[in-house]
This record gives C-alpha cells, sequence and structure tokens, in this order.
C-alpha cells in the first residue's frame, strides 16, 4: 500500500503537471480574443486580378505586334526605299525607311561625334541595325563624298599607304609633327578631343618619328587611323631627347614609353655602374625587352 501513497512534495507535482496539461488545452480557445485575422476587400481583391489580368494582355500584344513588325519589315520597306545618303539623311528619313527610333538615335549621336559613312556597308556597324535591315538598305545608299573620292581609298576596302598617290588626290595632308589641333579635325572621324589626345602625345613623346605612333594615341580607332594614316607624313623628325646620364627618376617616368619601373632601373644601374657611355648599355638592364628597346632608343641620348 505504501507504493499508492504520494508524499506532499509528490503530491503538489502532479498538481501542477495537471495545471499545465489543462492551460494548454483552454488556451487555444482564447487565441481568436488576441490574433486578429486581417480582412481583405473583395472588390480590391477583383480589381487587382484585373489589373494583371490587363497588363499579362499588354505584354502579349507588344510580344505580338514586335513579331509582326518583324515579319512585315521586309514588305514595308520595300514599299518606302528610297536612294539616300547616310550622312545627310534626317530624322524623318530614316523613320520613312522602317529604321527604329532607338537606331536613330544612335545614328544621329555618331554623326554629331564627327562619325562618318564612308561607304554603304558602314551603316552595319551601328547598333541596332540588324542584318536584315543592313541589307535591304545598303544597295540604295548613295554617298556623295564617297563618289568624289579617288577609288585608292577604299581598294579592296583597305586605304592607300601610297603618299605620293594621295598627294595627286587631296591637298590636305597633315605634318603630324607641326600641325596643330584644327589640322587634325579636319581629318575624318577626328573630332577635338582625339585631335587634343594626338598633340598630347606628341607632346609628351618629345615628337613623332613614325606615322603610326599616331596610331597609340587612347580612343583612335583602327579603322579611323587606317583611313587617315595616308593624310600623315613626317617633314621633321628632331626629336625631344632625354640625357640617361642625368635624368631622375621623375623625369624619365613622364615619357610614354618609360614607366616607373623601367626609369627606377635605369638609375639605379646608372648608380651602380656609372654612366652609360651608349644609349644601347641600357640592353643590358634585364628588365627593358628587345621592343620597349626599339621604341624609347630615338628619345634617349647619354650626353
Amino acid at each position: 500500500m505504501e507504493y499508492f501513497n504520494f508524499t506532499k512534495k509528490e503530491r503538489y507535482g502532479v498538481f501542477f503537471l495537471l495545471t499545465i496539461i489543462l492551460l494548454l488545452i483552454i488556451l487555444p480557445f482564447f487565441f481568436p480574443f488576441f490574433i486578429h485575422e486581417n480582412k481583405y476587400d473583395a472588390q480590391e481583391f477583383k480589381a487587382s486580378i484585373a489589373k494583371l489580368t490587363t497588363q499579362k494582355v499588354d505584354s502579349i500584344n507588344d510580344i505580338a505586334s514586335t513579331e509582326i513588325s518583324d515579319k512585315n519589315y521586309n514588305s514595308y520597306v520595300k514599299e518606302n526605299l528610297f536612294y539616300f545618303d547616310p550622312n545627310t539623311l534626317s530624322a524623318d528619313g530614316w523613320k520613312k525607311l522602317g529604321v527604329r527610333d532607338k537606331t536613330i538615335q544612335t545614328i544621329e549621336k555618331y554623326l554629331s561625334k564627327g562619325g562618318k559613312f564612308y561607304k554603304p556597308e558602314d551603316i552595319s556597324k551601328i547598333w541596332g541595325f540588324s542584318k536584315t535591315e543592313a541589307d535591304k538598305l545598303i544597295p540604295y545608299i548613295k554617298i556623295k563624298e564617297a563618289e568624289k573620292q579617288s577609288a585608292s581609298y577604299y581598294k579592296n576596302d583597305k586605304p592607300t599607304t601610297s603618299y605620293s598617290s594621295f598627294k595627286k588626290e587631296s591637298k590636305q595632308v597633315i605634318d603630324i609633327n607641326t600641325a596643330d589641333t584644327s589640322a587634325f579635325i579636319s581629318l575624318p572621324g577626328i573630332a577635338s578631343k582625339l585631335a587634343n589626345r594626338i598633340v598630347e602625345l606628341r607632346n609628351k613623346l618629345g615628337g613623332f618619328y613614325s606615322v603610326d605612333q599616331v596610331g597609340e594615341t587612347f580612343g583612335l580607332r583602327d579603322s579611323v587611323f587606317e583611313l587617315i594614316k595616308p593624310r600623315l607624313f613626317i617633314s621633321n623628325t628632331t626629336l625631344t631627347q632625354i640625357n640617361i646620364n642625368t635624368a631622375t627618376i621623375d623625369q624619365l617616368k613622364v615619357h610614354p614609353y618609360i614607366h616607373y619601373s623601367i626609369a627606377n632601373a635605369i638609375v639605379q644601374y646608372r648608380t651602380q655602374h656609372g654612366n652609360f657611355t651608349d644609349v644601347a648599355d641600357i640592353k643590358k638592364i634585364m628588365l627593358i625587352t628587345a621592343d620597349q628597346y626599339v621604341k624609347m632608343v630615338p628619345y634617349l641620348k647619354v650626353n
């Protein structure tokens, strides 16, 4: 019988557990008094669904209209094609040809920055022109200035590099060591920024010894350089030279062909081995490659 007797503490424990169990059973019935459910307006919900449905329909219509536009482009262009010069055609003219507004804006921006179309195929380089659109328009392009230029400009799509043949075609040739910015701006594809950069590069170098150096100008595209190259020449190759026996690191590193590490190596070599007896001695500096030496040597001297 002693097994069925509980001590006072045990009885308290049993009552405590029973109380907790009872509370857990009753507690859910009190939740509605403490937790309030969000109420939704049925009309507002229906309006939201209607709005989403409308947006979906609009999107489908936009896609459909785009597809229709692409499918009908060929027939539209056939009805509206006419001969035109892309360098002078107005925005309305491009629209009549079926060109999209964004593409027209790209063309106008290109022309406003000094860009130019030199042959019909150049329009295919414009961002936004598909191959289909370009192929349809190219046969109708008539560039007036291109007709006046000599065929040597675009012989096999490559400009000639012969100065004598170019001299017969045009008097507009530029001495790259004496020309000012206005002279460079007169060249096709060269705006004021590029002209300033060419002159700035020339000043930093100490003069050009090769026409190809103009092509190193930051921002000058290869295609533009190849176009203007026949119009460039050098009549005076006198360069500003740096004395590698007296120049400091700071004086050397400002030259475009001599960055800090090479300038430091030249000065350190001079400090350890004495003055250079010949410019060719810098080839002993392992940091200087053969290509770097060829580019730098015209601008260096030892006395």
